[in-house]
Formats: C-alpha cells, sequence, structure tokens
C-alpha cells in the first residue's frame, strides 16, 4: 500500500457534511468540535494500539477501494469476529469485549469524541480484542473486510433520519442486506435495535426481502410479535434510555445469512 494512502491521525477541522465528496449520501452529518484532554490523550496513547490505520479514498472517513483489513494480523489471532456499526461511545462494545475476551470486536464510528471514550473504556476495562475503525460503515462492509470475515454485525440505535426528506439517508435501507451479507460468514447473525417504529418497519421490510437473509427470530419469546427478544448481549445506552424516556417502544431484529 502506497505510503500516501494512510491516514492522519491528527487531520483538522471536517467538512459537516461529505456526502458532498461521494457517490451516494451517508447516513451521518460529521461535524467538527473540541475534544477533552483525556480524549486527546486517547488518540495520542491509545490510539496506536486500539484504532486501525484506514487508507483513504476522496473523504476524510472514506476507505480507499484497496484497502484490506486482515483479522489474523490486526487481532494476531484467528477468532469469531463481532462488527458494531456506529458504535457511538462504545458502551455495547466495550462491555461485550471485556465479557468474552475468546472473541474479537471492531467497532466502526466517525464520531472522533465517541472512539477516543471508547480507547478510554477498553483500556480501563482491559479489553484488549476490540479494535475501531474511524469510517464510513458500508465501505468497512463493501471492501475493507474479507468477505465472510464476521461472525456478527450489530446495528444498534442508528440515526433514524425521521424526516422524509431525510429517509434516503437512512443505513438500513435497500440494498443494505447485500452489504452486511457479504461481510458476514454462512450463518452468521445480522442484530438491529430502534426506537423509531417506523424505522423499524423499514428495516424489518427491507431484511424480510432480502433473499441473502432469513429471520433468527420467531416471536415464541412474546407471542404474536413480529419482534426478535431483546439481545443480551446489548446493554443499556444512552440512546436507549433516551428513547425509553420519551415513551417510545424499543425493537429488536436478528436476521440470520443464509449459506452461499
Amino acid at each position: 500500500m502506497p505510503e500516501d494512502l494512510t491516514v492522519d491521525a491528527s487531520a483538522g477541522d471536517l467538512p459537516e457534511d461529505e456526502s458532498t465528496f461521494r457517490k451516494q449520501p451517508v447516513s451521518f452529518v460529521r461535524r467538527s468540535g473540541r475534544m477533552s484532554e483525556a480524549q486527546d490523550r486517547a488518540w495520542s496513547e491509545l490510539a496506536p494500539f486500539y484504532a486501525v490505520d484506514v487508507p483513504r479514498d476522496v473523504a476524510s472517513t472514506s476507505v480507499h477501494p484497496d484497502a484490506r483489513l486482515v483479522p489474523a494480523e490486526v487481532y494476531g489471532r484467528e477468532a469469531p469476529l463481532t462488527v458494531e456499526i456506529g458504535s457511538g461511545q462504545g458502551h455495547a462494545i466495550v462491555s461485550a469485549a471485556a465479557s468474552h475476551p475468546d472473541r474479537d470486536y471492531l467497532a466502526v464510528e466517525v464520531f472522533r469524541a465517541g472512539l477516543a471514550r471508547t480507547m478510554l473504556d477498553a483500556d480501563r476495562a482491559g479489553a484488549r480484542n476490540l479494535r475501531l475503525v474511524e469510517a464510513n460503515a458500508p465501505e468497512v462492509l463493501e471492501t475493507l473486510l474479507p468477505e465472510a470475515s464476521a461472525d456478527e454485525v450489530w446495528v444498534f440505535f442508528p440515526d433514524p433520519w425521521h424526516k422524509a426528506r431525510h429517509n434516503k439517508r437512512r443505513l438500513v435501507k435497500e440494498g443494505f442486506g447485500a452489504t452486511a451479507a457479504r461481510a458476514l460468514r454462512d450463518g452468521g447473525v445480522l442484530r438491529l435495535a430502534t426506537d423509531w417504529e417506523d424505522y423499524a418497519l423499514q428495516m424489518r421490510e427491507v431484511l424480510d426481502a432480502d433473499p441473502l437473509f432469513e429471520r433468527a427470530f420467531d416471536g415464541s419469546a412474546d407471542p404474536g410479535s413480529d419482534w426478535a427478544p431483546r439481545f443480551e448481549g446489548r446493554v443499556m445506552t444512552a440512546f436507549e434510555r433516551k428513547g425509553l424516556n420519551k415513551g417510545r417502544d424499543i425493537r429488536d431484529l436478528a436476521y440470520r445469512r443464509v449459506a452461499r
């Protein structure tokens, strides 16, 4: 890989909307902001271990199409891999990594402050089986990860883009199934959760119609329900608590990648 493709971890201010540089709208608006002293320390002291150096394409959170992540090289072993898309401040994935040292975890997020918090918490928890990627999630799933390399992909509380004119920015929409399925091994599980009913319905419609997935839930935990039981590995986060405080129901979904 040419040296000039290496990401600069000390990059300055970033554009608010990176979709300006992309062919498709992205599911986030990235805003720059000051980080705390502890977060700055995380990038200087902890990023060399936790953060995967990602060669870029046209935008600061893009992934160069020639870039490849080889899990066995990154983690120094072969183990089941779980990828969390939009890991936020890392509460769910740090908890999982600390509780399951026999598995490997990859957090994908575009917000630096959240990644910094994730590294600080992982360091305190002694979670050495976790790595972070600062990048647009679909590009990580489409090209950066080897095909069939992940045992699970998590999408918990993605931005709902609840205004109708913004629905095109949603991560889980037509075509997402193929993107996630490429990264998942046969029988691997895609887990989702949201507190927005219309987004949950969209997720279910998109994935029910995708021939690459089948439901990994049957409603038996809640007779008459079309939703999966709460995933026991999903810890309570600020996003979930905020939704509950506003009176919104939390809906979980789980889909299994069918055999190739």
